[in-house]
């Protein structure tokens, strides 16, 4: 409990059981636990970074080294340490690749501005350093980015490559790769001479069984359903689709009823009514002239007869999710109502058919005539394993999806950070004062990817960064780590591509959360609800204890 005094008698502040941290030990006490979290996903990057297993408090086991996924399955608690991982999630949101980058690089200008605490340099001189830094890099950023042709698939292809390189995937990069920016392009939306895409228009369905190899890209809609019953088609050429958004099934009244029967024949015509009901809705979809139905919620058994005698193909508890990717992908409209529906509302695919994967049955919707919506079908020898392959194939659609709508690239292996680095210090050269520190420390901190990468590679990170320097301050060009070789080359001849956009929000994210920390002076931690709900549970333990105990 925080106490402060007013002629000589305390006055209490905060709720008792508060505990309150001040000035440099809070400062500290942050930076080391933001830091600790930037040290447990440094060694999982790049191509010859290492895996995290994650498992959870149920026994359930994540293995990976996607950074957002690592710390989304840890279980924080650190306030510090919290933003952190927020960093990598906002990252992951925004452009959906470089959340171990981000976390790095936040990592590594915390423990620069620690430095330069303990050397007495204020805080506010440190957060300004940054800022400039961080004006200097997207300087650097734009000057150096190249411009693409996004008609060159071949480019885009690469960058999405470069995406997959540290994953598990690896092997298979270059296949899936081209799947990746195929289904980008096929849901893109050009308005104005701008790329908009919405990645959700990409369904991603995984399938324990078979080889990354296998995985299919399919022109349409996949649904994790089977038809509702054996009589109907498992197969329709030239599929018209009624999308349903309302059962084909009598709806329950909203009171209580009740519905006195004394004789037989009133509950055979009462049978019978509900039947015709239910067979009037079949022919409502019959008339319209739809051989397939997909229904978003149940279908009655009596209407699944006479849709299987009419030869209609029919789906039902799909979700909302998917009953909006099919009215993409087949030109339908959602119908809540069976009177809305009409011949204009009906999608259209050259197939819709029942298939078996595994052991499950799945339906196909392929052949639209523009499908705005998309599904690869994820394969892969073991649960982790399609797990992993469905996060690395996410990073590669995001990669293509940004390149489209910000069309410029830098090259990676640590190339770009040692450009930003050469040209920020070069900036911080013509500085005076304390504020020139910040900005060479922040030079510095960006160094931290490629010292990461040759430290992963089993290279000498000092001497890697010092050979590094000396080519770019000599020869310029795009020089970084080739961790698969272990030795410095040209980044540009191998083709390690990285869209602009990734690394300059890596960047300026990671310095608006190390300065967000920085900033702070003064940590006041509320008592853990837990603890009080424990408390007072033992409290209303003990207090009929006493009671009973004095009656006797």
């Amino acid at each position: 409990m925080a106490l402060a005094t007013l002629g000589g008698q305390p006055v209490l502040i905060l709720k008792e059981g508060t505990q309150r941290t001040r000035g440099e030990e809070a400062r500290r006490l942050n930076i080391m636990a933001a830091r600790a979290v930037a040290e447990a996903i440094r060694t999982t990057l790049g191509p010859k970074g290492m895996d995290k297993m994650i498992v959870d408090t149920l026994g359930d086991i994540t293995i990976s080294n996607d950074g957002a996924t690592i710390l989304d399955e840890m279980e924080v608690r650190h306030p510090a340490a919290k933003m952190m991982v927020d960093l990598a999630k906002a990252q992951d949101h925004e452009v959906g690749d470089g959340t171990t980058t981000t976390v790095v690089i936040a990592g590594a200008l915390l423990a620069e501005a620690d430095r330069l605490l303990r050397k007495d340099v204020h805080p506010m001189v440190i957060v300004n350093g940054f800022k400039r830094g961080v004006e200097e890099a997207k300087r650097v950023l734009d000057e150096i980015s190249e411009k693409i042709d996004v008609k060159n698939d071949e480019i885009l292809v690469r960058a999405a490559e470069t995406a997959m390189r540290s994953k598990a995937i690896a092997g298979e990069r270059r296949y899936l790769a081209e799947i990746a920016v195929k289904a980008v392009k096929r849901v893109a939306e050009e308005r104005d001479g701008k790329y908009f895409i919405d990645i959700d228009r990409v369904k991603i369905l995984k399938k324990q069984g078979k080889s990354l190899r296998e995985t299919e890209y399919v022109e349409g809609i996949v649904i994790d359903k089977e038809v509702v019953h054996s009589g109907m088609p498992k197969r329709i050429k030239e599929a018209k689709i009624a999308l349903l958004g309302c059962p084909l099934e009598i709806e329950k009244t909203e009171f209580s009823a009740e519905v006195r029967i004394t004789d037989p024949e009133q509950m055979m015509r009462f049978i019978e009514e509900e039947t015709n009901i239910l067979k009037d809705m079949v022919d409502k979809i019959r008339s319209v002239g739809a051989n397939v139905v997909f229904c978003q919620k149940g279908i009655d058994e009596i209407a699944q007869h006479f849709l299987a005698k009419y030869g209609i193909l029919a789906v039902r508890r799909i979700s909302s999710k998917d009953m909006e990717k099919l009215a993409k992908a087949t030109g339908g409209r959602i119908v809540t109502s069976l009177e809305d529906l009409k011949p204009e509302s009906l999608g259209y695919a050259e197939l819709v058919e029942e298939r078996k994967i595994g052991e499950d049955k799945m339906v196909y919707v392929e052949g639209c005539k523009d499908p705005r919506a998309v599904t690869v079908v994820l394969r892969g020898g073991a649960e982790l394993l399609v797990e992993e392959a469905e996060r690395g194939f996410h990073d590669a659609l995001c990669v293509a999806k940004t390149l489209l709508e910000d069309p410029r690239i830098v090259y990676g292996g640590g190339a770009v950070e040692m450009k930003v680095a050469t040209a920020v210090r070069e900036y911080a050269a013509k500085m005076g004062g304390k504020e020139r520190l910040a900005v060479e420390a922040f030079a510095d901190a960006i160094e931290s990817i490629p010292s990461a990468l040759a430290q992963n590679a089993g290279m000498d990170p000092v001497e890697t960064i010092l050979d590094l320097r000396a080519k770019h301050e000599k020869e310029g060009g795009w020089w970084g780590v080739n961790v698969l070789e272990s030795k410095i080359s040209d980044m540009k001849e191998l083709n390690v591509i990285e869209p602009t956009k990734v690394k300059l929000n890596a960047i300026v994210a990671a310095a608006e959360t190390a300065q967000t920390i920085i900033r702070i002076d003064d940590v006041i931690a509320a008592k853990p609800f837990e603890k009080e709900e424990k408390k007072e549970g033992k409290e209303e333990e003990e207090k009929p204890e006493s009671e009973f105990s004095s009656e006797f």
